[in-house]
């Protein structure tokens, strides 16, 4: 499994607001910029890039974030919408596959990074 993600952001000021927003509480920055937001043993970070290059996001890359219920996936779509996110795909609801029913929200970033919100009812 995973230790932290973190996705690149060319305008650190402006992905640190959203994010804010988005998890309802202040990130903290280091002293290279990085800023991190820790929930249940999960780390996610934002950082320009350390090679210099522009940041980008990454095509066929998604972001997924766990919630307990669909209610909470409903208001975190709003709250990246009301932050500077832009909905993608269908609206937040439920859809089937071959995983079994989930709750799903689609989201980019300032930046373009897509961010699902998740919510796994029982089966």
């Amino acid at each position: 499994m995973f230790s932290h993600i973190m996705v690149g952001t060319n305008d650190p000021d402006r992905s640190r607001a959203f994010y804010d927003a988005l998890f309802e509480k202040k990130g903290g920055t280091d002293d290279k910029g990085r800023t991190a937001w820790r929930n249940k043993g999960s780390v996610f970070m934002i950082s320009k890039p350390i090679d210099g290059e522009p940041a980008s996001a990454g095509n066929g890359s998604t972001i997924g974030f766990a919630f307990d219920t669909p209610e909470e996936v409903d208001a975190w779509h709003a709250r990246g919408l009301a932050a500077g996110g832009k909905a993608i795909e269908d609206p937040p609801g439920i859809r089937s596959n071959a995983f079994g029913s989930l709750y799903l929200a689609y989201l980019r970033d300032p930046d373009g990074n897509k961010l699902c919100g998740l919510h796994r009812p029982a089966q």
